[in-house]
C-alpha cells in the first residue's frame, strides 16, 4: 500500500549556466514532490528542463538556488564527493543506452554497484546470490551468464533495471528507457515497471513518449525550467 512519505521534495530549483554575457536559466524556480511508492514521469519539449531536473534529482549536480529534500536528507548543499555516496547508496538508475559493461556477463553487470558499496556489509557469495535473485525476477533466469552482445535490446534493459534495483535504492530515475527498443519491447519493459512499481518501487522517468507517461500515476510536464502542468494517469497496462 502506497504511504504518504515524500521521497523528492524540491522547492525553488534554479540552475543557471553563465554563456559569456548571456544567462541560460535551465531550471527557473522549479517545484516537485515525489511520495514513496509513486511513478511520475517528467515530460518537456527540447530546453525545458526536463534533462537539467533529471541531473539534479539523481544528485548528478547541484541546483544553483534552492532546496533539494532526498529521503528526509538536504543534498542540495553536498559536494561531488557527497553526491556520490547518495547515489550509489539512495539512487538507481537506467538509462536508454543501457550503459552495460561490454563483454561482462549479466551477473557481472548487475553486481557492478555492490562492489562500489562501502556500507555493504555482503560476502561475495552473497553479493552473487542477491544479484542472480533479482536477474530472476526481471525475467533473465535463462540469461544469467549471457553478456551484452548475446541479449536482445530488450534484454539488456532488463540486465539495466536489475542493477539498478540490486542496491535496494530508496528511488529509481529512468531515462527513456524505452527509447532504443521496438514497441513491443518497450511495451514490456514498461509492463516490468509497473511491476515493480505495484511492489513499492518509487519510479521517476523522463521520457518524450505521451503513450509511455500514460503507464505512470502522473505526469510533470516542464516548460522553460518551470512546472507547466501536472496530469493525473490512468495506468495504461494489461
Amino acid at each position: 500500500m502506497k504511504t504518504s512519505k515524500p521521497i523528492i521534495d524540491g522547492s525553488d530549483l534554479k540552475k543557471i549556466y553563465q554563456m559569456g554575457d548571456f544567462e541560460v536559466r535551465a531550471l527557473d524556480g522549479t517545484s516537485i514532490q515525489v511520495n514513496e511508492g509513486e511513478f511520475v514521469a517528467i515530460m518537456g519539449p527540447s530546453g525545458s528542463g526536463k534533462s537539467t531536473l533529471m541531473n539534479v534529482l539523481g544528485c548528478l549536480m547541484s541546483p544553483t538556488s534552492g532546496q533539494y529534500i532526498l529521503d528526509g536528507e538536504d543534498v542540495s548543499v553536498l559536494d561531488k564527493i557527497e553526491l556520490a555516496q547518495i547515489r550509489n547508496r539512495k539512487l538507481g538508475f537506467i538509462f536508454q543506452s543501457y550503459n552495460l559493461l561490454a563483454r561482462t556477463p549479466a551477473l557481472q553487470n548487475v553486481i557492478l554497484p555492490l562492489y562500489y558499496d562501502r556500507e555493504s556489509s555482503l560476502t561475495a557469495e552473497e553479493q552473487e546470490e542477491k544479484a542472480i535473485k533479482i536477474l530472476e525476477a526481471v525475467g533473465l533466469a535463462d540469461r544469467i551468464y549471457h553478456e551484452p552482445q548475446e541479449l536482445s535490446g530488450g534484454q539488456q534493459q532488463r540486465v539495466s533495471i536489475a542493477r539498478a534495483l540490486v542496491n535496494d535504492p530508496v528511488m529509481v530515475m529512468a531515462d527513456e528507457p524505452t527509447g532504443n527498443l521496438d514497441s513491443k519491447s518497450g511495451a514490456e519493459i514498461m509492463d516490468l515497471l509497473v511491476s515493480l512499481n505495484k511492489e513499492g518501487v518509487t519510479i521517476v522517468m523522463v521520457t518524450h513518449d505521451p503513450a509511455i507517461a500514460k503507464y505512470t500515476d502522473r505526469t510533470i510536464h516542464l516548460l522553460d525550467g518551470k512546472v507547466a502542468q501536472v496530469v493525473k494517469n490512468g495506468k495504461e497496462h494489461k
